[in-house]
């Protein structure tokens, strides 16, 4: 039942913005809706499964606790290991499937949802510099976007290649803008607040801050050699080839870093919230379902908070955002183990 209803308030989400407008407009039968909601499904489930699953945990043990079947198990001589040993297992097994939707099956999906979205013509908003991706359409160099709300840009870097296409000059910027000279028939991308480094041989030089850095770019003359999928959208055999062409590019492949991380990490969350949440559901001793699930959502929303500070950190690898992403599942565990114990022991 949690993962029924986790599943659609999350798909709740994509359908009013992205399938509602197909029904409305008349542009795909209710077969091609009924697809696109099918796309949608796995590609929620690595976040509903966890979140499903504490919950459940919460509401059954905060009623067995309450209920006091807990007191009459230990009285019959049954521990509270031996109870909880079907519902570790299931977690485990749980786990090995969100591996699989995280590392596969949910990109998949989600590149398959997008191209459908496309085949029924539903116009997508996409920059010359679309966001969370490396951009290599532009001769001699590279880019990376965290935002582009309509050309004004946050948190760019650009990579400036020499003939053999390694990068000689990385400028990062806080901020930036793209235009279009229609004069000269050119791409303008103005970069403010600046911070350069220079390559020379192996080692990398400060070439300090600029206010501004303008790099102007002809359309026709550019092949286009980019990645047409995010990097949120790729399979995890997919990031690791990115990865490896930006180290062989010499391009920082910390946010395909961060990803790849993110993916594995996340695949452990149900182990995670099932060893915190069987011992705190005995604690708070409440059959109140509102209770359980108010819990629930404040433990979620702790984890989550290291995922989203190691996606803000994705630009800034002296900051190690890829092991930030595995904070919250060895809190979670420790933390989890050690009141499994102390709830074992009936303290």
């Amino acid at each position: 039942m949690t993962v029924a209803v986790f599943t659609f308030v999350l798909l709740l989400g994509n359908v009013i913005r992205d399938i509602l407008p197909l029904l409305v407009n008349r542009q795909a039968s209710l077969a091609t809706v009924a697809e696109a909601v099918g796309l949608l499904i796995p590609f929620v489930w690595p976040f509903v499964l966890p979140m499903a699953l504490l919950t459940a945990t919460l509401l059954v043990f905060g009623r067995f606790s309450a209920d006091q079947e807990l007191t009459a198990a230990r009285a019959s001589g049954i521990s509270l290991m031996s109870l909880i040993r079907p519902i570790l297992v299931l977690s485990m097994a749980l786990c090995l499937f969100s591996a699989w939707a995280n590392l596969d099956l949910a990109p998949r999906c989600r590149v398959a949802f997008v191209e459908l979205r496309e085949r029924v013509g539903i116009k997508l908003a996409v920059a010359l510099l679309p966001e969370g991706r490396y951009v290599k359409d532009f001769r001699g160099c590279i880019f990376y976007v965290e935002r582009n709300r309509q050309g004004q840009l946050q948190g760019v870097r650009a990579y400036l290649l020499d003939k053999e296409s390694r990068v000689e000059t990385a400028v990062r910027a806080r901020r930036g803008q793209i235009s279009e000279d229609k004069v000269g028939q050119k791409i303008v991308v103005q970069l403010f607040d600046t911070v350069a480094a220079v390559r020379q041989g192996d080692k990398w030089v400060s070439g300090g801050t600029s206010g501004e850095v303008t790099l102007e770019f002809d359309p026709n003359a550019e092949g286009s050699k980019g990645s047409k999928t995010k990097i949120s959208d790729m399979a995890f055999s997919e990031l690791q080839e990115e990865r490896r062409t930006l180290v062989e590019q010499g391009v920082d492949p910390t946010p395909v870093l961060v990803q790849m991380h993110m993916r594995v990490a996340f695949s452990f969350a149900c182990f995670g919230f099932t060893l915190v949440g069987i011992p705190l559901g005995v604690r708070v001793h409440r059959r109140e379902t509102n209770i359980g699930v108010a819990l629930a959502l404040v433990l979620v929303l702790v984890y989550y908070a290291f995922i989203v500070v190691g996606q803000a950190l994705a630009t800034r690898p002296e900051f190690y955002p890829h092991l930030i992403v595995w904070v919250p599942n060895f809190l979670f565990q420790i933390v989890g183990a050690w009141l499994l114990w102390r709830a074992n022991r009936g303290l």
